[in-house]
C-alpha cells in the first residue's frame, strides 16, 4: 500500500497533521497505537486547553474543531473568552467525525516495528503491527506525532537531552456526583483571588475553576484544609503538590483533577518503563486520597465518587528530536524573528518541578514564533515532528509543549509537506 504521507500518534499535532494533509487532496494514512484519537485531551483528560494569543498563525484545523465540536455540544467557552474548555468524552467522537469528513484513513491499535528509506526515490518502507498482522506501507512523507520520537528512533535520528531534564508528570481523574452550584457558591466564599478562582453559572450548573500547590512562597486560600487533611491522616504531604480542578462542558455534575503530581526519585527517569509503571500505582494511590479529601473537606462533594483515571501518565517532558532548526530558551524570552513561521505563541516557560518551591512560569516580552525547521527532521527532509518531540531545549519545550500549540504544529507541518507535493 503507498500514500503521499503517514502520519503515526493520533494525538493532538497528529490528529491536526491528518486532517489538515486529507482535506488538502494529500492521500494520508493515521496510524494509532490506541483505539481512540486525540491522546492528551481524550485519554488523558488534559481539558482545558491552555488559551493563547487569538492571532495566530496555522489555526485552521482549531477553528475547525470548534465547529465541529458544536454539533455534539463538546465545548463552552468561559474565562475571559476561552474557546478551550472541551469534553474529552464527546471529543472521541469530533475527532473521529473531522477525520472521516475528509476521508482520511486510520489505523488504530497499530505501530510502527521497522522504518529504513530508499535513498534512490525518497520512499519510506515501512513494517507496521496490527495485533498478529504485518502490513507494508510505502510513502513519500512522515509525522512524527508518537510523543516519543518512536519513527525517528527507528531510522537512528539525532535526539537532544545529553543532559536530560525532566518535568514532574501527573494522572489525571474525575469524580462525578457533586453539587456544582453549592460548590461553586462556597468556593467563591471562601477564595476572593480570582487569579485562580472562578465560577460561571449555566443554565443547570456552575462552571469552576480553583488551584492549589504545596508551595509556601505562595498564599492559597484552600491551604488551612490541606493542612488539617495532612494532619488528620488523610492526606500525605507529596499528595498536595499541586492540586487543580475544572468543571466539564455537559457534565453538570463532574470535575476534572490536573492532579495528582508524580514524585520521582533525583535519579529517575519516567521514560524507563519501569518507572513509569511505578508512577502509574504511584498516581492511582494519590487519587484514592484526594478524592477521600475532596468528599470530606469540600462542600458539594458529600456524594461524590470517581468515576474516570487517565488512561495514560501525563508526561510533559520526553526525547525531543533534532530538527534543521532548534527552537532556544533565549528565542522565547527575546523572540527572534524567522522567515518560516509554524506558529506563534504567548504561552509561558511552563515547569512543573518535583521539589517545592521550584516551579517555573517566566513570560516572554510578547509573542514568539517557532519556525517550521523545529519540525523538519535534521536527517530527512521528508520527515516531519510534531508535539513535545519538538526541537527544542528544555525550557523552550517547556513554553511550547501546549495542546492549541501541537495543533499548529501538525497543521504547519501538512501544510508545509503539501507544498513540496504540489511544487514536484
Amino acid at each position: 500500500m503507498k500514500y503521499d504521507l503517514v502520519v503515526f500518534g493520533g494525538g493532538t499535532s497528529g490528529v491536526a497533521a491528518a486532517y489538515t494533509a486529507s482535506k488538502l487532496g494529500i492521500n494520508t494514512l493515521l496510524v494509532e497505537k490506541s483505539d481512540v484519537l486525540g491522546g492528551s485531551i481524550t485519554q488523558g483528560l488534559v481539558v482545558p486547553a491552555m488559551k493563547l494569543d487569538d492571532d495566530n498563525i496555522n489555526t485552521d484545523f482549531y477553528k475547525s474543531l470548534l465547529e465541529f465540536s458544536k454539533k455534539y455540544d463538546a465545548q463552552h467557552t468561559y474565562i475571559d473568552g476561552n474557546t478551550g474548555w472541551f469534553n474529552y468524552e464527546l471529543l472521541k467522537i469530533v475527532f473521529d467525525d473531522m477525520l472521516k469528513s475528509v476521508n482520511c484513513t486510520i489505523l488504530f491499535s497499530t505501530t510502527p516495528s521497522k522504518c529504513s528509506l530508499s535513498f534512490s526515490n525518497k520512499l519510506f518502507h515501512l513494517v507496521l503491527k496490527h495485533k498478529l498482522l504485518s502490513l507494508h506501507i510505502e510513502t513519500k512523507y512522515i509525522v512524527d506525532a508518537t510523543s516519543n520520537g518512536e519513527i525517528f528512533k527507528l531510522l537512528n535520528c539525532k535526539f537532544h537531552n545529553s543532559d536530560f531534564e525532566m518535568q514532574s508528570s501527573s494522572l489525571r481523574f474525575t469524580m462525578e456526583g457533586i453539587k456544582t452550584k453549592d460548590f461553586a457558591n462556597w468556593l467563591l466564599k471562601l477564595d476572593k483571588d480570582r487569579n485562580v478562582t472562578t465560577a460561571e453559572l449555566f443554565d443547570n450548573y456552575a462552571h469552576v475553576s480553583t488551584a492549589y500547590t504545596w508551595d509556601s512562597n505562595k498564599k492559597w486560600a484552600l491551604h488551612p484544609l490541606f493542612t488539617k487533611a495532612i494532619e488528620d491522616g488523610v492526606l500525605e504531604e507529596e499528595d498536595c503538590a499541586y492540586f487543580q480542578l475544572f468543571t466539564i462542558p455537559s457534565m453538570p455534575n463532574a470535575v476534572t483533577f490536573n492532579a495528582p503530581r508524580i514524585i520521582l526519585e533525583e535519579d529517575e527517569n519516567i521514560l524507563d518503563p519501569f518507572v513509569y509503571s511505578r508512577a502509574l500505582i504511584q498516581g492511582r494511590e494519590r487519587v484514592l486520597r484526594i478524592a477521600n479529601f475532596c468528599k470530606k473537606y469540600l462542600k458539594g462533594f458529600e456524594n461524590s465518587y470517581i468515576s474516570h483515571i487517565s488512561d495514560i501518565l501525563g508526561v510533559r517532558e520526553s526525547y525531543r528530536v533534532k530538527c534543521e532548526y532548534t527552537l532556544s530558551v533565549d528565542d522565547i524570552i527575546n523572540p527572534k524573528k524567522f522567515d518560516n513561521i509554524a506558529f506563534a505563541s504567548n504561552y509561558p516557560i511552563d515547569i512543573h518541578s518535583n521539589k517545592k518551591n521550584s516551579d517555573k512560569l517566566e513570560f516572554s516580552n510578547s509573542k514568539y514564533y517557532v519556525p517550521i525547521e523545529c519540525l523538519i527532521s535534521a536527517d530527512y527532509d521528508n520527515l516531519y515532528a510534531a508535539g513535545r518531540i519538538i526541537s527544542a531545549d528544555f525550557q523552550a519545550q517547556a513554553a511550547v509543549r501546549t495542546q492549541i500549540n501541537c495543533f499548529s504544529m501538525g497543521e504547519a507541518a501538512a501544510k508545509d509537506i503539501a507544498k513540496k507535493i504540489n511544487k514536484n
